[in-house]
């Protein structure tokens, strides 16, 4: 071969476009630094008209951390007027986004190691952990002002559960639950309406939960969908008496199944969903009281005598629009999102404290809200006022 053999070093070419992209982020501010200055005096760099009402005196410089990397802003100095920039807030607010994966990261368990290693690809240099922990702090306070928004008066539905997480305890591990709430609004659609720390499942617990949720505004549910969890059915009249509960219907056919040996339990899972698919209460206890004999005839008599005992538990979907009872019937919609929860949890392992667990969690609980879930019509209310208002109450 003759020509010569031309040698890319991809390396310079990468870091000449990295230097010339952070170069022209640098003269881009500073052009509007400048711009805005001379917005404020009503005139541009020595220019005297009678209309000027500030003058210049120079500038300082302040260091801006950027996905470009870091940048020199020469900020103008003013007389006679305030020079209070919009214009570095507004780039500000773009890379808080950053900001706020950075401490997601840290509190869904990455060590702050690896969060400042993030850091340096991310801006070109790291963040030191005291800037980390004070970034905890500020996202800490937003999800307390969100976990405390009042609430509406009235919601039909609201469907309740809890997680179990770990936490370090005097060098012991020991479970703590966190409690959550889901609410159907009047428009029909789903909103997180609260999620606190419980130091278990029990009636103390849910009573602190119900508590915190009426503090904040919600005086009436229709009806509470829920597990048959220790001390919240008990619970439930105290604050909210004129609620229905419905008990998840797949939670009862599990408690069911706990009783029924596994060559029988298809056989078992046709029988239960028979019950619920019937038109309405009274043909369902019809056929409840059918299932109950044949489960003897099976000679499974622990498994007749829940759904002896606890079937009427989950018939109140029944006083509701039949267009509502698929989703109001089960608690799957918040099990859903508590498996969620679950993975993004399950890299921590074990919190160092009840603080941790419940604002991880939340955040979580949070980001969903955000999201389109919260966005899309779950249920058509209108159907309600079609019932009469004796059968709801």
């Amino acid at each position: 071969m003759s020509g010569k053999i031309i040698e890319i070093n991809e390396q310079k070419v990468k870091e000449h476009l990295g230097e010339f992209v952070r170069s022209t982020v640098e003269e881009t501010l500073n052009s509007l630094l400048d711009e805005e200055a001379a917005a404020i005096c009503k005139a541009q760099k020595y220019e005297r008209t009678e209309a000027r009402e500030g003058s210049r005196s120079g500038h300082y410089e302040r260091k801006l951390l950027t996905r470009s990397g870091e940048v020199k802003l020469k900020v103008p100095k003013l007389r006679k007027v305030t020079f209070e920039t919009a214009i570095i807030e507004r780039y500000k607010r773009r890379e808080i986004s950053v900001e706020e994966a950075m401490i997601e990261m840290y509190i869904a368990g990455i060590s702050v190691r690896r969060v400042e290693d993030v850091t340096e690809v991310l801006w070109g240099s790291k963040v030191s952990p005291g800037t980390i922990s004070n970034m905890n702090k500020k996202i800490y306070a937003e999800i307390e002002k969100w976990r405390n928004m009042p609430l509406g008066k009235h919601y039909a539905y609201v469907y309740l559960d809890g997680i179990w997480l770990k936490r370090t305890w005097g060098g012991e591990v020991k479970n703590i639950s966190v409690l959550v709430a889901v609410g159907v609004n009047n428009e029909g659609f789903r909103e997180i309406l609260g999620v606190s720390e419980g130091a278990k499942e029990d009636k103390e617990s849910w009573k602190g939960f119900l508590a915190y949720l009426k503090g904040r505004g919600l005086e009436e549910i229709d009806m509470i969908i829920s597990d048959k969890s220790l001390g919240l059915v008990e619970t439930i009249p105290d604050f909210y008496p004129k609620a229905k509960w419905q008990r998840c219907m797949v939670h009862f056919y599990r408690n069911v199944f706990s009783k029924v040996p596994f060559d029988k339990i298809k056989q078992t899972a046709s029988m239960l969903k028979a019950i619920h698919a019937q038109e309405n209460i009274e043909e369902a206890r019809r056929k409840k009281d059918i299932v109950v004999k044949k489960l003897i005839e099976m000679k499974l008599k622990k498994a007749s005598d829940l759904v002896n005992e606890g079937c009427e538990e989950t018939f109140s979907f029944y006083s509701f629009p039949v267009e509502h009872w698929k989703r109001i019937r089960t608690n799957n919609g918040l099990e859903r999102i508590m498996k969620e929860i679950r993975r993004r949890t399950r890299v921590v392992g074990s919190f160092p404290d009840g603080e941790s667990a419940l604002m991880l969690t939340a955040a979580r609980l949070r980001h969903i809200a955000l999201s389109t879930w919260s966005s899309r019509k779950y249920l058509n209310m209108s159907l309600l006022n079609e019932i009469d208002s004796d059968t709801v109450a």
